[in-house]
This record gives C-alpha cells, sequence and structure tokens, in this order.
C-alpha cells in the first residue's frame, strides 16, 4: 500500500509562486502531480521517476518543476509564473509500473486526498 499526503496549496494572484508538497510511504516506482479543475477531466501535470526522470505537460513545461526527497520520502511541485487557468485542485499520485504517462490516470492506483490552488488575475 502506498498513502500520499499533500500540502501547499492555496491562492496567489498571476506571476505568483507556490510549492506543493506530499508526504509519500510505501514502495513506488513513478509519482505524478494531477490536476482538476470543476466540470473538467483530470490532467496529468509531471511525473518523475528513477533517477530523476521527469515528463511535463506542455501547458507546465518552463514553469513547474517535479522533484523529490528521497531521504524525506517527499515528492515536491513548484510552479512558478501562475496563472488563472492553473487554478484546480492538485493531487498527487502513486504508481509500481514500470511505465505510467501523464494521459494515463488509470495507471496511477494510489492518490493523496488532493490540496486546491487558486490563481486570481
Amino acid at each position: 500500500q502506498v498513502q500520499l499526503v499533500e500540502s501547499g496549496g492555496g491562492s496567489v494572484q498571476a506571476g505568483g509562486s507556490l510549492r506543493l508538497s506530499c508526504g509519500v510511504s510505501g514502495y513506488r516506482s513513478i509519482l505524478a502531480w494531477f490536476r482538476q479543475a470543476p466540470g473538467k477531466k483530470r490532467e496529468g501535470v509531471a511525473t518523475i521517476r528513477a533517477r530523476d526522470i521527469t515528463l511535463y505537460a506542455d501547458s507546465v513545461k518552463g514553469r513547474f518543476t517535479i522533484s523529490q526527497d528521497n531521504a524525506k520520502n517527499t515528492l515536491y511541485l513548484q510552479m512558478n509564473n501562475l496563472r488563472p487557468e492553473d487554478t484546480a485542485m492538485y493531487y498527487c499520485a502513486a504508481s509500481r509500473l514500470v511505465f505510467a504517462g501523464l494521459d494515463s490516470p488509470t495507471d496511477f492506483p494510489y492518490w493523496g486526498q488532493g490540496t486546491q490552488v487558486t490563481v486570481s488575475s
């Protein structure tokens, strides 16, 4: 079993920054951040796996950075230059697959409870 607990959401103005954290316990091969805005499908934001190989959605490339601290069992998402369209509930997720894609939320059986990010214009 993998357990995940997010923190760090909040409200910021456009152009601002936030850092999300996710405490992780249990074996996993891939960690990810997803987000879901009201009335929209869950969207993959970024993934990270062994040797810190990362993958980003085009919409966040150059603005968001996913990282992990294995000693602290913590996953991070540094979000810079935030835009109103980044407003969503953000979830960390874990998989034990060899590969799990940003467009496949079903590849991730373990999810945190979510943390809200609101960006005002």
